[in-house]
């Protein structure tokens, strides 16, 4: 994800300051595993829920991507 800032994103990981970063990181990993586990599963209900799922790691995956961008200008 953003390989033009992967080196902000290790540095923030490892620096563990930014805790905005650090939490909308941390729920992009675990809406991505969420999505994962709903595809193998073989359900109608599970297409509702998967779209949903899908949507808010967009937004998250959108505002991490402006936090990072910000943080590289003030850098």
């Amino acid at each position: 994800m953003f390989p033009e800032y992967r080196d902000l994103i290790a540095r923030l990981q490892a620096e563990g300051t930014h805790k905005r970063f650090l939490s909308l990181y941390q729920k992009h990993k675990d809406l991505d595993l969420q999505i994962s586990a709903l595809k193998r599963q073989d359900s109608g209900t599970a297409h509702v829920q998967l779209d949903m799922l899908k949507r808010e790691k967009l937004r998250v995956k959108d505002e991490l991507y402006e936090l990072l961008r910000q943080e590289a200008a003030a850098s």
